[in-house]
């Protein structure tokens, strides 16, 4: 078997067996605690720019499908886990996973102490780093790690939406646990979504048409506040997406300039966007929320929701203007995990209530955002 490793910036470096395409990449190194999703993980727009470590074991045991895809290919820079099952077992499984890694030209290691990189990860915070199967100097992939960018102050954002305007006219999945239980809803009128794209998860998409909704999908980069009004739309969703909110200027003011004009509902990326709209702030977080076993406290109703989350900053309690109410609680750390306008029709999440793979214990919040504009 051919070699790998992953070096960081701090000069740790761990040899592996390569796996998925032959390269060197960099990204920021992070890692995801969910057992099952994999795909969903790998067509993630969100992980622009971070090699992803896989918590879990064993990883590709069910295989890769056309049916779990998040977006149209992988968007991450790199992938590890500890062991790459070499069985695949899944009544819809389409293919292998290393087969898809190589098709997708994403470089992958195995064979690692996951364990001790995560618990490295955890003590040092979030690493800059190199995961390479051409190159193989420690010293040299250590230098490499040094000089790569990170994820602060980059706009990841541009390099992963879609270039044009597009309608969505898809529903969730014949295999959805959630479509097993509830019809598709088809109002007299259907009413119409502007989902801004800043990375935007295909199963967003699918919930809000799921919901009745007729649902159009605009670039959060090029979108305006008169392009979007143009739509005449009766809510405006803010979607999730990649890296650091604070570079991207265009899409705070076009969200400031819907504030009070539509009902708006952020999720990650979207819910820093709207803090940042309203005049709050956000912060990196040591090593992140990646997982789907994340605790968060409904400050409302008392409730825990067990959550899907993937992101490396947040909203900070520190300077959160008055015009924001903190409706969520992170139960791992306290920090923000929900918002909401005092005056206005917008209020947003810190995690991912379509939970493609996850718990739909926050599916309701779908139901909450087109209450505003059907009843």
């Amino acid at each position: 078997m051919a070699t790998a490793k992953l070096a960081l910036e701090d000069g740790t470096v761990f040899t592996g067996v390569a796996l998925g395409a032959a390269n060197c990449v960099e990204g920021e190194v992070c890692f995801n605690t969910s057992m099952t999703g994999y795909q969903e993980i790998l067509t993630d727009p969100s992980y622009r720019g971070q090699i992803v470590t896989m918590t879990y074991p064993q990883i590709g045991n069910y295989g890769v499908n056309m049916e779990d895809l998040e977006s149209q290919c992988p968007h991450l820079s790199g992938f590890v886990v500890r062991e790459m099952s070499r069985v695949v077992s899944n009544f819809r499984a389409g293919g292998a996973l290393n087969d898809y890694l190589q098709q997708h030209g994403v470089v992958a290691l195995a064979g690692i102490d996951t364990r001790a990189l995560v618990r490295h990860i955890r003590s040092k915070g979030a690493l800059r780093g190199v995961l390479s199967s051409t190159e193989l100097d420690d010293t040299a992939l250590v230098q490499k790690a040094q000089a790569s960018p990170g994820l602060v102050g980059r706009d990841l954002v541009r390099e992963v939406v879609s270039p044009s305007d597009r309608a969505w006219a898809e529903g969730l999945s014949r295999w959805s646990d959630l479509a097993e239980h509830a019809q598709l809803a088809s109002p007299a009128r259907r009413p119409r979504v502007v989902a801004l794209d800043f990375g935007m998860k295909w199963n967003i998409a699918r919930h809000l048409y799921q919901q009745g909704c007729d649902v159009t999908i605009v670039p959060g980069t090029t979108a305006t506040t008169e392009s979007v009004l143009d739509h005449q739309p009766d809510g405006v969703f803010l979607s999730n997406g990649p890296g650091d909110p604070e570079p991207l200027a265009y899409a705070i003011q076009t969200i400031r300039g819907l504030l009070g004009r539509v009902p708006i509902f952020g999720i990650c990326l979207g819910h820093q966007l709207l803090g940042l709209a309203c005049g709050a702030r956000t912060f990196k977080l040591k090593f992140g929320h990646r997982g789907a076993n994340q605790p968060v406290l409904n400050l409302e109703t008392g409730r825990v929701e067990i959550t899907a989350q993937n992101h490396g900053f947040a909203v900070s309690d520190d300077g959160l203007p008055d015009s924001l109410e903190v409706t969520h609680r992170n139960l791992n750390d306290n920090t923000i995990a929900g918002l909401r306008h005092r005056s206005l029709p917008a209020f947003s999440v810190q995690y991912h209530p379509e939970s493609s793979s996850g718990p739909h214990d926050s599916h309701y919040l779908f139901a909450s955002f087109t209450a505003q504009f059907s009843a």
